[in-house]
């Protein structure tokens, strides 16, 4: 068990270092996947190796404060540990912030974004909702410090799930299609041009050793390569259950109730590997994450995943 263990995080402990170059992390994929715990994995160990790093989650029950055995950060982007913090990115406060952006004087935005009639016209504006929500997260990618640093070295985005994750970063194309030239469009192209250099983005794919989470990667990594033109760089196969023995290998004296469950095991196992498999297909690294056996999934289960996605020391 301990060398079948050991295989696999050594495996999976060049994940970081081969994201080393980008700033940007977008982590997706079904839902119920562990894409929000890998999210929080990512930045904590991103955080450890000196990067000044914002985890975002995207209008979304908060979770990652939580794993982290911390308080709720809401939309305000809050430290939650040396080297790490957080926000919850919300349409409310994201429209504000980006209203002001625009206007630059908060009582103009009083006069014209909190008008009755003029906050009824801004719902007919194809995608404005996802464009800020967005817009507020590529905001703080592009913030610099007053010495000319960057606010944040890396920001690691808990995308919404598979389909709605389409939507949302196709927003800015579509603006960009079908908004007049101006201000909106404007920031729609560098939103778009920021999400598809591939030197600057990367796409985490997550997926379960599961017949369901596997189709629906493999659709998410076309989609995301054919409609929104962003780049996956890696898959993160979580839950992974390795291959330990067969049932040849049980003695005969071997109580019925402990063959039942080795034969759960290894049906277990033998889905994992076939799902390693088929996700290998896509032409990406697969990386596997083993399945964490805790009574209460907080800080110390997030703690283990970050040290098998950290680089080696």
């Amino acid at each position: 068990m301990l060398r079948s263990t050991l295989r696999h995080v050594n495996v999976a402990f060049a994940v970081l270092d081969e994201l080393s170059d980008k700033r940007l992390l977008v982590v997706t994929g079904k839902g119920g996947v562990g894409k929000t715990t890998l999210a929080a994995a990512l930045a904590v160990q991103s955080a450890r190796e000196g990067l000044r790093t914002l985890v975002c989650e995207v209008n979304a029950k908060e979770r990652i404060s939580q794993l982290l055995g911390k308080p709720e950060v809401g939309p305000e982007v809050t430290a939650l540990d040396e080297n790490l913090w957080a926000v919850n990115v919300r349409p409310q406060e994201a429209m504000r912030e980006y209203a002001l952006m625009l206007l630059k004087f908060e009582s103009i935005y009083s006069a014209v974004f909190e008008n009755r009639v003029v906050r009824y016209f801004l719902r007919f504006i194809p995608s404005l909702q996802e464009l800020v929500l967005l817009g507020k997260i590529l905001f703080h990618l592009r913030e610099k410090r007053p010495d000319g640093r960057w606010r944040f070295d890396r920001i690691i985005i808990d995308a919404p799930a598979t389909g709605h994750a389409i939507t949302f970063f196709s927003v800015p194309q579509v603006i960009v299609d079908t908004v007049p030239p101006g201000a909106m469009s404007e920031d729609a192209t560098w939103m778009r041009d920021l999400l598809v250099d591939p030197r600057t983005t990367a796409v985490v794919l997550v997926s379960l050793p599961e017949d369901l989470p596997v189709n629906e990667t493999i659709e998410l990594h076309e989609a995301l390569a054919t409609r929104v033109k962003m780049k996956a760089q890696l898959v993160v196969l979580n839950g992974f259950i390795p291959e330990r023995f067969t049932p040849e290998d049980m003695p005969e004296s071997v109580p019925q109730a402990l063959r039942d469950v080795a034969r759960a095991h290894e049906s277990r196992a033998q889905m994992s590997i076939t799902s390693l498999a088929r996700l290998k297909t896509l032409g990406l690294r697969v990386v596997t994450v083993p399945r964490i056996f805790v009574t209460d999934f907080g800080r110390s289960a997030v703690e283990q995943i970050a040290q098998i996605v950290g680089a080696p020391r």
